[in-house]
């Protein structure tokens, strides 16, 4: 999921992006904003991801305005205006929506900010972690591990060196220090990683022949995150 607020000096086109961020699961869109002032001192006191900016704005242009932020934040820009389109993309912009734009090319544009989100917590995180269990810390590189396991309070996590190492915490924090690039949760006893997997049916995938139920209640996540090549 993506925060986001958008700023531009017309309402019209703030309407079109809240009535399309409505009909997107993976956004949510804060606030809105017509004055740049406004939307500062709101960044200064919340957490967000992206944010939707119009680049003809009166005073100072979107683009010197983002240019002069002071924070790390996605930027996707908006503007009748196509020449502006160079010059967004040398300040990497996510995206660059020509209005009037579609739901589609706005559904686009929303998915290369969430991958762009994804890399980068993947980027920021290590590719192992430390465990404990059995009196010991265990260190568990996650291109080791083959599928993790719940049994009431405690985790199997079934490494491919034929070892399980068992561990006293719950799903909802193990997933927390997992990369969602490298690993889902299909049931509500299974978190497994997606490049282990090796064949899916309706309702269940195979890993080293094992069959894995993917749970009614993590389809929908599952299927719009697996895309076998």
């Amino acid at each position: 999921m993506i925060t986001a607020i958008a700023i531009d000096d017309e309402p019209l086109p703030l309407e079109l992006l809240e009535a399309f961020c409505k009909q997107n699961t993976d956004i949510q869109l804060l606030r809105t904003f017509t004055s740049i002032n406004e939307a500062v001192q709101f960044l200064e006191n919340n957490e967000v991801d992206l944010m939707f900016l119009d680049i003809q704005m009166p005073k100072i242009s979107g683009i010197q305005f983002y240019k002069n932020l002071n924070q790390e934040l996605m930027v996707i820009f908006t503007t009748a205006f196509s020449q502006y389109a160079v010059e967004g993309f040398d300040l990497n912009a996510v995206d660059y929506l020509l209005k009037p734009f579609s739901l589609d090319r706005f559904d686009a544009s929303v998915k290369k900010a969430l991958d762009y989100k994804f890399l980068k917590q993947s980027k920021n995180r290590a590719d192992f972690l430390f465990i404990k269990a059995d009196y010991f810390t265990h260190k568990i590189v996650f291109s080791e591990i083959l599928l993790i396991e719940s049994f009431a309070d405690y985790l199997d996590i079934h490494l491919e060196n034929q070892t399980k190492i068992r561990t006293r915490m719950s799903m909802k924090n193990m997933m927390e220090k997992l990369s969602p690039n490298l690993f889902i949760r299909v049931h509500r006893s299974y978190i497994v990683p997606f490049g282990r997997i090796e064949k899916v049916q309706k309702s269940s995938l195979f890993i080293f022949g094992k069959e894995i139920p993917i749970g009614n209640n993590y389809k929908e996540e599952f299927l719009s995150k697996f895309r076998p090549k």
